[in-house]
């Protein structure tokens, strides 16, 4: 018969005890609770568990700060994790760490999202519209203890006076809660799920950018080549329409990436939306306005410097062109014009239009074999873009045909 061991001790200490004993050593209490006692004299209790079957020691603090009931209790919670098939020492840190106000966690989900956002402007106004509408009244209290009324008071005051900028006041708030829910400072729903509720619905949103008709585009031209606006603006904003780039692609552009002699106008990745370097083929049309840009840049590195020279014209600059000219559309509205002339008037593959804007392919396939640029192809639609623009009206009274003489 298999002699019996040793039984394991259960509640084994008492605080008299765990204050007397002298002896350096490992004191057990039992259920892997221990009292080590130092050669300073120094306590301090230690669980030994195992964690998703490897041996784990963890401290819980010193004696007599942490009694003997409290360890007990903090025993029994680690080991029913670790049970659980959780980690008892994550749990441990995350207790220590202090549960951040609103303004410390947005501040921290921007530092994690700023490397990834291309473009500046956005990477200041997703902060700025927090600082301006959310930190007043949310900015010092702890993410877990804000509530759906708490954002609600944020957003109603502006949700139909300031629709677009309340949608995404009520989206940053989103993912700054969505952050302290996975950092482990929360615990259940986004509290931003429950606001639209509480909300009166907006008026209907402009799904696209409104656009010119591309048949009305070259009268446009025309009529932007005889404005009273600055000629740097007028240069800039007919190489936005000829070469169907973004604003900020072409506000930015520095006289680094153009090349004359190839007529390649390269734009750096860094710069671009979708990350990735993209060459843009200069017409004839289009040397001719780098060429007179370059005589108006006087010397700065920018193509289409501002006042002083170290910053490029504004990105107001298009939208005021357009209010002056009182036409009712954007500046990114030219890009669609340009798509929809090259679907419905030219032969060009839609893979080749869909680069010239340099839209991703959200195929991922066929993006993963896709290595080149079609630049050759692309340049031969660009040049039928310029010809597109350049066609003169004809005459009043005029059909375009040489009459017969009688």
């Amino acid at each position: 018969m298999k002699p019996k061991g040793k039984p394991h001790p259960h509640n084994a200490l008492t605080d008299r005890k765990a204050r007397q004993v002298q002896e350096p050593g490992r004191y057990a209490d039992g259920q892997g609770l221990y009292l080590l006692v130092e050669d300073t004299g120094a306590r301090r209790w230690l669980l030994r568990t195992s964690v998703r079957g490897r041996r784990v020691d963890m401290g819980l603090g010193g004696f007599p700060l942490v009694g003997l009931a409290e360890a007990r209790q903090k025993a029994i919670h680690y080991r029913r994790i670790a049970r659980g098939g959780g980690d008892p020492l994550a749990e441990k840190r995350k207790a220590q760490t202090p549960v951040p106000t609103f303004t410390e966690a947005a501040q921290a989900v921007h530092a994690e999202h700023v490397k990834g956002w291309k473009n500046r402007k956005h990477q200041a106004q997703w902060i700025n519209t927090l600082k301006e509408y959310v930190f007043p009244a949310l900015g010092d209290r702890r993410v877990d203890q804000i509530e759906t009324p708490d954002i609600l008071k944020v957003l109603a005051p502006i949700w139909l006076t300031k629709a677009e900028t309340a949608r995404r006041v009520k989206q940053r708030i989103g993912t700054v809660m969505d952050w302290a829910k996975a950092s482990g400072f929360r615990s259940g729903e986004n509290p931003i799920d429950g606001v639209s509720r509480g909300l009166p619905k907006q008026p209907e949103r402009k799904q696209h950018h409104a656009a010119m008709a591309y048949a009305d585009i070259p009268a446009f031209i025309r009529r932007l080549r005889t404005s009273e606006l600055g000629e740097a603006t007028r240069l800039a904003f007919e190489l936005l329409v000829l070469t169907a780039a973004r604003t900020g692609d072409v506000l930015g552009a520095c006289w680094e990436e153009i090349d004359f002699n190839s007529k390649i106008w390269t734009i750096p990745a860094e710069r671009m939306k979708a990350g990735r370097e993209h060459r843009v083929p200069l017409p004839k049309r289009g040397i001719e306005l780098l060429r007179r840009a370059k005589q108006l840049s006087a010397g700065s590195d920018l193509v289409f410097p501002g006042r002083s020279g170290t910053k490029s014209i504004s990105n107001m600059a298009f939208l005021m062109t357009l209010r002056r000219m009182g036409l009712d559309v954007t500046a990114h509205g030219f890009r669609s014009a340009f798509r929809d002339w090259a679907a419905e008037q030219t032969h060009f593959a839609r893979e080749v239009c869909e680069m010239a804007l340099a839209h991703s392919i959200e195929d991922k396939t066929e993006a993963a074999y896709r290595r080149g640029d079609l630049f050759d192809k692309r340049r031969k639609l660009m040049n039928a873009w310029a010809n597109y623009l350049a066609v003169k009206p004809e005459k009043p009274g005029r059909t375009g045909k040489k009459r017969r003489r009688t």
